[in-house]
């Protein structure tokens, strides 16, 4: 059985306050994106964790896939045991959520393939406790985010109206250090309200907090946000914690972008 995981952009990322138990409160938009890895589970099979594309850092027993099987094996021993293969093709540490995907489709293959029965609300909470943005895989549709970003709340949001150039430097950034350097705060206006606005007056209302320290660390992003704009992009952004850079262009409008050719650029 194969599934085929996508990433996603923020849309807008705000860290309101740090909480006692040491993670942040944020508001931010997930946006689903049809960039995707590839995901195949094989039974019956002893439980193993192979993977190819893009090379996965870490140990294989911490891979989110294999966390999830576990996850669920908990609650249902009768859960048997799976082959598991990974094609990576999401850039790792790009604030795209890939691993966060890869656990959230697992956890719905495995609903699906061994008929778990498992409601949405159950897998969400489920993929809250295997990473802050995994639940957000779960209905995969465009949602505004709060609490860790497991909080969600759909919107009306379609940008398929609109061409998006995503580049990815190769940049990694660390999530911890990044957070470190926020001074948490209340925004003016809530994401809510103005993700519901057009998209040509983003720019001057929507904004992600982790811009200016990563910016500051990685000036090369700053450049590549001013790049897109020049292009004519109506909006860019960082995603996440970065290093991923998204442009929203009007439709067709994308002839002639290059970048340096270190960077992955991808037209979605």
């Amino acid at each position: 059985m194969i599934v085929f995981p996508n990433c996603k952009i923020n849309l807008g990322l705000h860290v309101i306050r740090k909480r006692p138990d040491g993670f942040h409160d944020l508001e931010t938009v997930f946006y689903p994106l049809p960039l995707t890895d590839a995901l195949e589970v094989i039974t019956p099979g002893t439980l193993t964790f192979t993977g190819s594309g893009i090379p996965v850092p870490g140990n294989t027993e911490d891979n989110l896939c294999l966390k999830a099987w576990h996850l669920l094996k908990q609650d249902f021993p009768s859960l048997p045991e799976v082959n598991i293969h990974l094609h990576k093709h999401i850039p790792i540490g790009a604030g795209l959520g890939g691993g966060s995907a890869d656990a959230a489709f697992m956890l719905q293959l495995l609903n699906d393939r061994f008929e778990l029965s498992l409601t949405e609300g159950q897998l969400i909470a489920y993929a809250a406790k295997l990473g802050s943005d995994c639940a957000f895989f779960i209905p995969n549709k465009p949602c505004y985010a709060t609490g860790r970003g497991e909080i969600l709340e759909p919107v009306s949001l379609n940008l398929d109206n609109w061409s998006l150039v995503l580049v990815y430097p190769g940049i990694h950034v660390n999530t911890g250090w990044a957070f470190g350097r926020i001074t948490p705060k209340i925004p003016a206006q809530s994401l809510r309200d103005t993700i519901l606005t057009p998209v040509e007056s983003w720019k001057e209302t929507i904004s992600n907090d982790f811009e200016a320290p990563v910016f500051s660390a990685h000036p090369e992003l700053g450049q590549i946000k001013e790049e897109l704009y020049a292009y004519g992009a109506v909006y860019a952004t960082m995603s996440g914690s970065g290093s991923a850079m998204v442009g929203i262009f009007p439709k067709n409008k994308i002839a002639g972008i290059t970048f340096n050719t270190g960077h992955k650029v991808f037209i979605l």
